[in-house]
């Protein structure tokens, strides 16, 4: 019985970690993507310091800000990410994109 509540107290803590790791990586942009490229384009027009590096190695703000959102927006969105990320709908994506790029540090 100890084997077993140990196991599956093992279990828990993976399943329950899974999401931190999660919000740290991120699924690669496809090359070309025109939401991802436009969303860098607002993102370093209408806020400073998109071209610093950022929290994510290799990437600026405005690059981990972009696949943060390009990420975490649903599959069937249409629509300009930077502008997506300033509605209300928006906000909570925001907010985790903002921290997953340090951009609100």
């Amino acid at each position: 019985m100890t084997k077993l509540f140990a196991s599956l107290a093992a279990a828990c803590m993976i399943v329950s970690t899974a999401p931190v790791f999660a919000q740290t990586e991120y699924n690669k942009v496809p090359a070309g993507d025109k939401q991802y490229a436009q969303c860098l384009v607002t993102s370093n027009k209408k806020w400073e310091g998109g071209n610093e590096a950022s929290k994510v190695k290799g990437q600026t703000n405005a690059q981990a800000f972009c696949t943060c959102l390009w990420n975490e927006t649903p599959e069937d969105f249409k629509g300009g990410l930077a502008t997506f990320s300033e509605s209300a709908k928006g906000k909570t994506i925001n907010k985790i994109c903002e921290k997953h790029s340090g951009w609100a540090d």
